[in-house]
């Protein structure tokens, strides 16, 4: 893989789609409907989903893609894909939250090892450069030329008094009880795989997750997180999140930066 061909393509691709989203985010109203699991689908999910899919196409014609919005993607299997999250945090954008982000990886044998997370109404973009270290840009976001970057890197986490970020739209009493087992300073909700970038970049330590996610929703955040020195594990035994499952369904896991002393949950 020519990495710097993948993550400019990413980049872009990424944006475009975020300028896509928020077309549809500005008007007066938009069309939400319900999945076969009840989750909600919007016409910016569709959009988005068929201009990220096109360009990986185009460019990667013989690469597997899984995209959360084409189910007989995820039947296909692979030691290395793209996995698209075309628009993650749709209760958010629905809600005109703001917290919605665009999500692209490359896997390689398990392990999320480039990506991009654009988070067009927040107007925050992280993503793995060539080499797989992580950035944040800031500018005006052009398709094609890339603005300001400055590195990321995770905190030196304080175990007496840990920042904690945690889910806005799913979080529950099971999460509650295994946050408390922590000494927490302060915590923070966020929509979205913002909550990975926000540990990547050293504004929280950890981020649990008790409840359902696919890989989609977390592939490229894992990616932007590994990148900035940081890991993801299974909630139930520490060992490392991989990729590829059956049907991309995750386990429970826990985000965070090394030096958090994990507990059990």
């Amino acid at each position: 893989m020519d990495y710097e061909v993948l993550m400019g393509t990413l980049r872009r691709l990424a944006i475009e789609a975020g300028e896509t989203i928020m077309a549809i985010y500005d008007a007066d109203d938009f069309e939400v409907r319900a999945k076969a699991d009840d989750s909600p689908v919007t016409e910016a999910d569709e959009a988005a989903d068929a201009l990220i899919h096109a360009g990986l196409r185009k460019m990667f014609p013989d690469m597997v893609i899984v995209t959360e919005e084409q189910a007989d993607s995820h039947k296909e299997t692979a030691d290395e894909f793209l996995i698209v999250d075309p628009l993650d945090g749709t209760r958010e954008f629905v809600n005109r939250r703001g917290d919605f982000t665009v999500n692209i990886a490359y896997v390689k044998d398990g392990t999320p090892v480039r990506g991009v997370v654009y988070a067009p109404a927040r107007k925050r973009m992280f993503y793995t450069d060539e080499r797989g270290a992580s950035v944040e840009e800031t500018g005006d976001f052009h398709p094609d030329q890339p603005g300001n970057c400055h590195p990321i890197r995770v905190s030196h986490p304080d175990n007496s008094a840990l920042m904690v970020v945690a889910s806005k739209s799913h979080r529950d009493q099971a999460t509650d009880d295994y946050i408390s087992k922590y000494a927490v300073k302060d915590m923070k909700s966020a929509g979205s795989s913002l909550k990975f970038c926000l540990v990547a970049t050293g504004e929280a330590d950890i981020y649990p997750r008790l409840g359902r996610t696919m890989e989609w929703d977390t592939a490229a955040g894992h990616a932007v997180l590994h990148g900035a020195g940081g890991a993801v594990v299974r909630f139930d035994t520490h060992e490392p999140l991989t990729y590829g499952k059956p049907i991309y369904e995750n386990p429970f896991f826990i985000a965070y930066a090394p030096g958090v002393e994990l507990k059990k949950g």
